[in-house]
């Protein structure tokens, strides 16, 4: 059986990834926080979202109740994948489990930050942080909701670029998950807002509008002061260059794209 890895840090979208990880690299079978995914399909195992706290979902993740471990053992025996992908938070970890299942030596070894930019893993994290949102790689009819007391939501369907499915994801909230920030929507605006207010060549913004999804972007819409003296696109490089320090300061978020139109020159006097 060969063996990859796909490690990185809690959520920065390794289970979001791991069903198109696994179709391009002809992978047939995922170990991802205990359960056994074959095709897309849950098998076998119990996920460690489940888990009651981060400490007794880290021994789910790595199979250290024996029950589980035989369960999850006894499936790969039956279905046979020539190719099983694990996911962890480091190589130590998907080391561990690999020893643990018995079932060779990690041949191949990648890493989430090779698969996705800082700016989507960034995100992920966020998103992670306010909401206590996590990611399940199966179907949410495969996903048993009485272990869920509060969110529980179908995901995504992952397709191939020809439109074929490979399969869909569940959005979860573990019970374990019990500390978010609470950050409100005008905070964004607001840092524009007060970033725009500090730059010497505008005279006042509007309309600021702040997108999360599919990746963090600002749009705004500035009046400059005059007389124009100065490079105008100099001048709006260096406020995009602020307003993402800002955000990467109080948010540790990366702005893709940061649209500015200026529809006024204020003359000074006027």
């Amino acid at each position: 059986m060969e063996i990859f890895s796909l490690s990185g840090p809690s959520g920065t979208g390794k289970s979001s990834i791991a069903l198109e990880f696994a179709h391009t690299h002809q992978i047939e079978a995922i170990i991802d926080d205990g359960l056994l995914i074959v095709n897309g399909e849950k098998v076998a195992g119990i996920s460690a979202k489940f888990e009651k706290s981060p400490f007794k979902a880290v021994k789910r993740a790595i199979f250290m109740d024996e029950e589980h471990l035989k369960e999850v053992q006894e499936a790969i025996d039956l279905h046979q994948p020539q190719k099983l992908l694990l996911i962890g938070t480091s190589d130590k970890m998907t080391v561990q489990i690999a020893m643990r299942l018995e079932r060779g030596s990690i041949a191949h070894f990648y890493y989430i930050s090779d698969l996705r930019s800082s700016g989507e893993m960034k995100l992920a994290q966020f998103i992670r942080k306010t909401e206590g949102k996590h990611i399940m790689p199966i179907p949410l009819k495969q996903v048993e909701q009485n272990f869920f007391k509060r969110f529980i939501q179908k995901g995504v369907e992952i397709f191939t670029p020809k439109r074929e499915k490979i399969g869909e994801t569940t959005i979860v909230q573990p019970d374990f998950h019990d500390e978010t920030i609470t950050i409100q929507k005008r905070a964004f605006t607001d840092i524009v807002k007060i970033t725009c207010e500090l730059n010497s060549y505008i005279e006042k913004s509007s309309k600021i509008h702040y997108q999360q999804l599919p990746l963090p972007s600002v749009d705004i819409t500035v009046a400059l002061k005059g007389p124009i003296d100065y490079s105008i696109p100099d001048a709006m490089l260096a406020l995009q260059k602020d307003i993402v320090k800002q955000f990467d300061t109080h948010f540790d978020l990366e702005l893709a794209e940061i649209r500015i139109t200026v529809n006024q020159i204020q003359m000074i006097g006027s």
